[in-house]
């Protein structure tokens, strides 16, 4: 009986234990989107909350570090995360991560909102879709309604929050994380994710379903990384990436044009058009300077055709570089959207020493003597087979010809080197050629 009494509390622990073990620890889903905000980014986080919700993770945070994007690309990624049965959790991190724009508004839509320290929040002012100032009825407008939704996000954390999050969209202020935690922005300041997954345990959350408490102590996180597909869209977002794919797939049809026959040329350029094209529906740019680009291009070829020496290249670089700078960095357009200047100017000058070249080649195509045909034997050389008195045969060009003398009074003995003055038939006409 002693040892049954000893006995039965210890197999009820290991029952327990069993239990645990064959149920797992909970899982948490981990996210990561850093850079601009992009319909990739979109695609990213609804796979990840379908992912979540179909495998009854505990949570998923989204680790967040954006300068921010367009509007209704937010509006579009707050539905979500508000819709979302799985309680989701937007950290901003790592040290030095912002959650700038439309990355304030995000982080307030999480059902945790939780930033790492040295991090900044905030910075909201709204810009049009084309990176360009707003006129002050729209920007009154815009700003109100985005106040408005910030105002509901905002007002379970307190008075306090909320005025701090229509001030980063009314006077584009920012805060820290310290800043942040003390007005009851954010929820949580956390060094890692595991010091996270501590203070969130135990944490009410409030779903459409109702109130949840998270259990996170001891959580397995897994990490949800980017499919190629949505890597490659979130690249294609980026200006300088699309101002590449915009030249060479440019250069490459022309170059398939001059040269019809080929297919390699011709599907680089379309393809490189292609995905330059989406990154331009995506980005904010000032599609007049599209008319700048066709104008240089157009005076590259006129150049080719006709060559001027390079006035035409010269006046086509200038039109590129203007095309590229009004295309994507428009005043207002927000710095990590605009295409690098320097970039700029070197595809120009590259560009312009090629189309250079070309007209190069082309002047001195124009410029050389003929080199086939009866024309090219003109000013050849070769030597007397017979004597030519005045006719006879000579060999020019590994060829044996029929020759006559151009001097009739004078006749050349055989071994006597000539020259070709002309072509008269089938017959040349040759003279004495000293040496």
């Amino acid at each position: 009986m002693r040892r049954a009494v000893f006995l039965i509390p210890g197999l009820l622990l290991l029952a327990t234990s069993f239990s645990a073990s064959a149920q797992g620890a909970p899982e948490i889903l981990v996210l990561t989107a850093s850079g601009p905000l992009t319909p990739a980014t979109l695609e990213y986080l609804d796979r990840g909350l379908e992912l979540a919700e179909r495998r009854e993770a505990a949570a998923l945070i989204l680790t967040l570090d954006t300068p921010g994007g367009q509007v209704d690309l937010m509006n579009r990624i707050i539905q979500s995360i508000r819709a979302s049965s799985v309680p989701v959790v937007i950290f901003v991190a790592p040290r030095g991560a912002i959650a700038g724009s439309a990355g304030t508004v995000i982080t307030l839509a999480g059902h945790v909102a939780a930033m790492a320290p040295e991090t900044a929040i905030g910075a909201a002012s709204p810009v049009g879709g084309q990176g360009e100032e707003l006129g002050e009825t729209i920007e009154r407008k815009i700003k109100e309604i985005l106040k408005a939704e910030a105002r509901g996000l905002a007002a379970r954390r307190g008075e306090a929050a909320v005025a701090l999050a229509e001030a980063t969209i009314e006077e584009a202020k920012a805060a820290s994380a310290e800043e942040a935690l003390q007005a009851g922005l954010i929820d949580f300041v956390a060094d890692d994710l595991d010091d996270l997954l501590i203070q969130l345990d135990g944490f009410t959350v409030e779903l459409e379903s109702g109130p949840q408490i998270l259990r996170t102590r001891g959580a397995e996180l897994v990490e949800v990384k980017q499919t190629f597909i949505e890597q490659l869209l979130g690249t294609l977002t980026n200006p300088n990436i699309v101002f590449l794919l915009m030249a060479i797939g440019v250069q490459a049809i022309l170059i398939e044009i001059s040269s019809p026959g080929g297919w390699v040329a011709g599907f680089v350029g379309v393809m490189s058009l292609a995905l330059g094209a989406f990154g331009l529906g995506v980005l904010p740019v000032n599609w007049a300077g599209l008319i700048f680009l066709l104008t240089a291009f157009v005076l590259f070829i006129l150049d080719i055709k006709a060559p001027t020496h390079g006035a035409l290249t010269a006046a086509g670089v200038a039109s590129f570089i203007a095309g590229a700078l009004i295309l994507f960095n428009s005043p207002g357009t927000p710095e990590f959207q605009r295409v690098s200047v320097p970039l700029v100017v070197g595809t120009g000058l590259a560009i312009s020493a090629v189309f250079l070249t070309i007209v190069t080649f082309a002047i001195r195509a124009q410029r050389r003597r003929v080199e086939v045909g009866r024309e090219a034997l003109i000013g050849r050389t070769g030597i007397t087979k017979t004597e030519l008195a005045p006719t006879g045969m000579v060999q020019v060009a590994s060829e044996l010809w029929s020759a006559t003398v151009d001097d009739l009074s004078r006749a050349l003995p055989a071994g006597q080197a000539v020259e070709v003055t002309g072509v008269d038939g089938l017959s040349l006409k040759v003279r004495a050629r000293d040496g």
